[in-house]
């Protein structure tokens, strides 16, 4: 039994916390982060190699045991206590000081890499700390995407971890999050890195189009077949990945399957950007502005990618034997199609607007004829824009300033998953697959909703859970991602992500009560 407080003060002398030893493994991970900040000033550090292995061991294990003296001396649950107390969870002022920090350190790694110490000739500061890693992988020199490779791994590990222990009482949550720490280590930071040392081209196992945006790129394709049978295989995978492989699991999993189980953006969002995750917009107008933007930049991608491959391909059929012809006929038919089920299946003239429906067919309609005149004119350049333009453009404001700089840096004011809520085309792809060609959906047993708005209040993606569990309804939307944390902080037990029939996914059964299976309109008059 524990020692009785026998203070007489009204105020608690001793406020519930870490013990000792936690706060001993929070300032062993403060020292690690110190390490890299000294490095960072192009402070000269006597052993490279060894501050280097001590900062990143002293960030995995200290945050372990942190987060181990914080979880495991309480029950298990669901533990969010005072996230609107605290000014670091709460836009308060330590809130806006990470997101500026995050932000600033953005900037410098997409555009003045020299300030991290990028040198030609040999690295200083805080790229030259990791240049042993680097020289262990591939035998060259890191570079500043190496750096932020490993740093945004140690993020996923550390705080990944903290988050398993938080969630423990959920095994879903052990499960996916174990699994995204497994493909940002193995899959998408070491195994690109080998590759590389065997003089193969960079690639990134899950990643595909159009999230690997530079997928039609004719640099990667030249690089992919010059590397032989290897790169032919993975051109040939990144296809089926996009055409086969993607829709498949889409249709039994939901797009949980990557954006919660394997994709690096939502692994960081869902491990370090944790904290934050209250902080979504869960408003009617930001659903609407999330519809239209996200969705607009899968339109920018895919013209800047009809762009890229229709100047990389021949005229000559001799050279390859897809056409610029033979594209423009394939475009048409995919367009065409799409148009055809706007148009004409009963499905999405009820569940789409007709303004979207129709302003998507009217663009579909403009990218097949300007495809055709350029292939008629004998432009190089379809839409008579130069496609690397179109390239650089959406590289600096959608890969650069969207997805990285406001992705992540954003976090702790719009909640952690900015990117992937009003930007990734992957996650509006699947989206789509998802609300309209998909076994999943998350059923609610609205008799036992308490309307107690944990499961609105920590949606990252601002979904009003507790909307559809008062009504008894399923959930069925394109923005959800599967991660399931409505689930895992309902304290009734109302929500449940599960795979069924297609049919009659979206339920607008009324509302059961009791174990007699009472319909409550029955009884209001």
């Amino acid at each position: 039994m524990s020692e009785v407080n026998k203070s007489l003060s009204i105020a608690q002398p001793h406020p519930e916390g870490v013990d000792g030893l936690g706060k001993a493994g929070l300032a062993l991970s403060i020292v690690g982060l110190l390490v890299l900040l000294v490095a960072f000033l192009n402070i000269e550090l006597p052993s490279t190699p060894t501050f280097l292995t001590f900062s990143i061991c002293a960030i995995l294990i200290g945050t372990s045991v942190y987060a181990w003296r914080l979880y495991m001396n309480k029950p298990a649950g669901i533990k969010n206590n005072n996230v609107f107390l605290r000014s670091f969870t709460a836009r308060g002022m330590w809130g806006w000081i990470a997101g500026v920090v995050l932000t600033s350190f953005y900037v410098l790694l997409y555009w003045f890499p020299e300030y991290l110490g990028l040198v030609e000739g040999g690295n200083t500061g805080l790229v030259k700390l990791f240049d042993p890693l680097s020289m262990f992988f591939k035998g060259q020199p890191a570079s500043e995407w190496f750096v932020y490779g490993a740093l945004y791994t140690v993020a996923i590990l550390s705080m990944g971890f903290k988050f398993i222990l938080k969630y423990r009482h959920n095994a879903y949550q052990i499960i996916r999050t174990s699994s995204v720490m497994f493909w940002q280590l193995g899959i998408a930071f070491m195994l690109p890195e080998i590759l590389q040392s065997l003089n193969y081209p960079y690639n990134d196992f899950k990643n595909m189009w159009p999230l690997n945006y530079y997928f039609a790129d004719g640099w990667n394709i030249d690089g992919m077949i010059a590397s032989g049978g290897f790169g032919l295989f993975m051109i040939l995978f990144g296809v089926a990945m996009i055409f086969i492989i993607s829709p498949i699991l889409t249709f039994y999993f939901g797009k949980r399957w990557y954006c919660s189980w394997v994709c690096g953006c939502g692994g960081l969002a869902e491990t370090a950007g944790d904290p934050w995750r209250q902080n979504s917009d869960k408003s009617v107008k930001a659903w609407k502005v999330e519809r239209w933007l996200i969705h607009s930049v899968l339109v920018f991608v895919i013209i800047m990618t009809i762009a890229v491959l229709f100047t990389y391909l021949s005229p000559d059929p001799g050279k390859y034997w897809i056409t610029r012809t033979i594209m423009a006929g394939i475009i048409t038919l995919i367009l065409g199609s799409v148009a055809g089920l706007l148009l004409f299946w009963s499905k999405l003239k009820n569940e789409i607007e007709s303004k979207v429906r129709y302003l998507a067919v009217g663009v579909a309609t403009v990218v097949v004829v300007l495809t055709w005149m350029s292939v008629q004119s004998g432009s190089q350049h379809v839409f008579f824009v130069d496609s690397y333009k179109l390239r650089e453009a959406y590289g600096f404001y959608i890969g650069a300033l969207f997805a990285g700089v406001a992705g992540v840096g954003f976090y702790p004011i719009m909640g952690s998953r900015v990117w992937c809520r009003f930007g990734c085309p992957m996650a509006a792809i699947l989206g789509l697959q998802q609300k309209f060609f998909s076994r999943f959906r998350i059923t609610t047993n609205g008799g036992q909703c308490i309307s107690c708005g944990n499961c609105s209040t920590y949606c990252e993606m601002g979904i009003d859970v507790r909307a559809y569990a008062q009504k008894g309804q399923n959930i069925v939307r394109a923005s959800c991602v599967g991660c399931g944390i409505c689930s895992a902080v309902c304290p009734r037990g109302v929500l449940k992500l599960e795979n069924g029939p297609v049919q009659n996914r979206v339920s607008d059964d009324p509302i059961i009560i009791g174990n007699e299976g009472v319909r409550l309109n029955e009884h209001v008059v």
